[in-house]
């Protein structure tokens, strides 16, 4: 496999003098091409804002980001801009990520007329829609008040996939939806990865979430990176005991390895 990107030693401190506090305590790790790699960590751990800096929406305090073998930890003008068309972003709740008075369709049309891709956009629109299994009668016509949490977050997905990235970073794409919803949307994270080639970085507090979408777990605690590796390495032998009290809560996960 190939290396995408390669995060060495970030740091992200906030405050100055004595109100300084480390949300994230130099990390490292990588991910490579064909990947779906979890951050796993509890409110409060770090991992959301270790995926705004991989997004470069946070500034680095202090060690070094990579993509594709150059360094874009203080990426600025152009190469920032080709950083976001490159790596793409879906959040937590797409409700709010909408203009609650435009449709979908208006909503879509305004990303390719920012890619300026013309009758080609219209295409990829309707192959990104295929992708997170939506047709475009289904929901180009609605608005987002009028779709289900599920539908809103798979168009979130293909709006992020119009710009055909080689990255994803999927932070708490699932934690608004009720269980069912959840497994579809983790299902389309899959076939990101299985049928498009593409790396996934989903941020989650559930590590049964971790067990079934991911190659590799990444463990987060207090801003520190506590525990990394396979996903059966970490899921059934976890070496620290903060991934162990993660299991505790779901025993019948852990019991079934």
């Amino acid at each position: 496999m190939t290396e995408i990107l390669k995060a060495e030693h970030l740091t992200k401190t906030f405050g100055h003098g004595k109100n300084v506090v480390e949300a994230v305590k130099d990390v490292s790790f990588s991910l490579e091409e064909r990947e779906l790699v979890t951050v796993v960590g509890e409110s409060g751990s770090g991992k959301s804002t270790l995926a705004r800096m991989v997004l470069r929406l946070l500034p680095i305090t202090s060690g070094k980001l990579t993509f594709q073998g150059e360094d874009v930890t203080h990426a600025r003008g152009r190469q920032t801009a080709q950083y976001w068309q490159d790596v793409q972003a879906v959040f937590q709740d797409p409700f709010s990520a909408f203009n609650q008075f435009f449709t979908v369709r208006r909503l879509l049309y305004r990303s390719l007329r920012l890619l300026g891709t013309g009758e080609k956009g219209k295409e990829r629109l309707e192959e990104a829609l295929g992708h997170v299994g939506l047709t475009g009668k289904d929901v180009l016509d609605r608005f987002p008040h009028q779709l289900s949490g599920g539908q809103r977050q798979r168009i979130m997905i293909a709006r992020a996939l119009m710009m055909q990235p080689k990255l994803l970073v999927a932070d708490e794409a699932t934690s608004m939806l009720d269980a069912s919803l959840r497994v579809n949307v983790l299902n389309v994270l899959k076939d990101l990865r299985d049928e498009l080639g593409m790396t996934v970085l989903f941020i989650t507090h559930d590590i049964g979430q971790a067990n079934y979408v991911a190659d590799r777990v990444l463990v987060m605690e207090n801003g520190l990176m506590v525990e990394q590796g396979s996903t059966e390495d970490v899921i059934y032998n976890p070496q620290h005991e903060y991934t162990q009290k993660l299991l505790a809560d779901v025993p019948k996960l852990h019991q079934t390895g």
